[in-house]
């Protein structure tokens, strides 16, 4: 009986670790669908994926990259916002919707590009080469804006560019879901469909033993870092595009949430390493519960406690119940 007990026991423990985000993410849109009025009216699910799901997703896409690398960014909200500064001044300036795209994503490269060197060249600890690139960034921000002073572009003249990109529609699906899919399809085949996506597990599980093997350590590290520098400046357009603004250190705001998502988003691999999937999930978990917290009328401190609280119980359940079955 007992020898019979244990390897259905561990197959249980085994199954709730592996799919404790799916577990939670039914839990919650079950809870907020019976006590939050609205949840699941289309209205508020667009609004959801519109607003909330596809900036992070973008973002977190970006930082999966870079977990999986075996490093952390600090830096994605200086790229969401200096991105959105330069798209924001050139369209100001007069220069054409392109251009000023074009023009933000330079932006956004040149932060990863920073990122690659102080890690690659001068050695960095990724953590505190990113950290270091927040502080700089947050200081441009302020020499270029006085202080820190918003630009908005609400004259009838600035709206053809903004409109271009927000509020244009695909056979009804509106551009920036579009730009969101294109994002993830684009990261997973480069993740787990490419001789780089193997690369970059390799470096995240021996970065040494990786150059041993004749991976070029720092020309991929630079690919990830500028990569994600290059996703979270797609964040900044969108979101400069929507709300037709630049608001400085905005872009902050979305630092802890990627972290978060992508991992949470480890908790459904067997080796515990982020995916897109993974993230994806993990986002769609985040947004759902600050929407719901939000239906409730929770505000925006509590908002952060039940996020937080959701974050421990994940990946306290996943990893542990993981390593009760081991």
């Amino acid at each position: 009986m007992t020898t019979l007990a244990k390897p259905r026991l561990r197959f249980s423990l085994d199954t709730v670790s592996n799919y404790a985000v799916i577990i939670a993410f039914a839990v919650v849109v079950v809870i907020f669908s019976l006590t939050a009025d609205g949840f699941l009216t289309g209205s508020n699910l667009m609004n959801l994926i519109s607003n909330k799901v596809v900036l992070l997703a973008i973002i977190a896409l970006g930082m999966t990259i870079v977990i999986g690398a075996g490093g952390i960014d600090l830096s994605v909200g200086v790229s969401i916002d200096l991105s959105s500064m330069i798209f924001i001044m050139m369209i100001a300036a007069g220069y054409a919707g392109f251009f000023a795209i074009m023009g933000g994503l330079a932006a956004a490269f040149c932060v990863g590009l920073a990122n690659a060197i102080l890690i690659n060249k001068l050695k960095i600890n990724p953590f505190l080469a990113t950290l270091g690139v927040l502080f700089i960034g947050q200081s441009i921000q302020r020499l270029s804006t006085q202080g820190g002073v918003p630009i908005y572009l609400t004259r009838a003249e600035y709206a053809a560019p903004f409109d271009a990109i927000a509020r244009t529609n695909l056979a009804g699906v509106p551009a920036p879901i579009i730009v969101m899919i294109l994002c993830i399809i684009a990261v997973y085949l480069a993740l787990h469909r490419s001789v780089f996506g193997r690369y970059v597990a390799a470096l995240g599980a021996q970065a040494e033993v990786a150059r041993y093997s004749g991976i070029r350590v720092a020309f991929n590290l630079s690919v990830v870092f500028i990569a994600c520098a290059v996703l979270s400046g797609i964040t900044g357009i969108l979101l400069s595009s929507t709300v037709r603004s630049y608001v400085p250190f905005a872009g902050d705001a979305f630092l802890l949430d990627a972290i978060g998502a992508t991992f949470i988003g480890t908790a459904i691999s067997a080796e515990r390493r982020p995916s897109v999937i993974g993230t994806l999930l993990g986002v769609l978990l985040l947004a759902v519960m600050r929407n719901g917290l939000l239906l409730i009328g929770w505000n925006f401190f509590w908002q952060q406690v039940g996020i937080g609280v959701l974050v421990f119980l994940v990946l306290g359940l996943s990893f542990g119940l993981k390593k009760r079955s081991e």
